[in-house]
């Protein structure tokens, strides 16, 4: 998540202060981030010395003000133009999860991945209920239209994360089954991702044969 690139397109409507940027972050993206008001005076300080905000002055009540720079805006272009790079991927928990599930000793990895099913399933409807209430304010009218609908794009990533989410975690599953049923047939009992016995003796010196 890029937080100076967040701070910086709500800088481009006006000068801000710290936790008034937290505030509208926030309210943009419907907390599915939260920020910390550490976070953003530390970006803040960032953008600074790289000469894409400056302090300007402060509000009545004292807050300090930072602005946008032409640095600043030039940088917020760029991020806007570019696509965002999949080359590297951002490590995921769930997939390095069921990778290390793979052999480990008394894991069986078909449960891992029923234990997430269910919970992936569980956060698709949560996700679901929350867009049909972003729906509903923005179809009433008595919405903030530009950080509901911001939200509701959001909302609708998320859904679309945890409905592939919930088709790989099937696809595995059946990979899983498939492997299974090749094993058997080649005359080996035990399912993918199962220790072998010297494995397993390995890990438990004291079982018996």
């Amino acid at each position: 998540m890029s937080i100076r690139h967040g701070l910086l397109a709500l800088l481009e409507r006006g000068p801000r202060y710290g936790s008034q940027l937290r505030t509208e972050f926030e309210s943009r993206t419907g907390s599915t981030w939260p920020l910390n008001v550490g976070q953003v005076y530390t970006t803040l300080n960032r953008l600074e010395r790289d000469g894409m905000v400056a302090q300007d002055g402060a509000d009545e009540a004292g807050h300090a003000l930072y602005a946008i720079t032409e640095g600043g805006r030039d940088e917020l272009r760029q991020w806007f133009e570019k696509p965002v790079d999949r080359t590297s991927p951002a490590r995921d928990e769930l997939a390095i999860k069921l990778a290390m599930a793979v052999g480990a000793p008394g894991v069986d990895i078909r449960n891992v991945i029923q234990s997430q099913r269910r919970h992936t399933v569980k956060a698709m409807q949560d996700y679901t209920r929350l867009k049909a209430q972003a729906l509903t304010a923005l179809e009433s009218g008595k919405s903030r239209e530009r950080d509901d609908v911001a939200w509701l794009l959001v909302l609708e990533q998320l859904i679309f994360q945890t409905e592939a989410e919930a088709r790989w975690l099937d696809h595995c599953e059946a990979r899983l089954i498939r492997l299974s049923t090749s094993a058997v047939g080649a005359g080996d009992p035990r399912p993918p991702g199962a220790a072998s016995p010297a494995a397993d003796d390995t890990h438990h010196p004291a079982r018996t044969r």
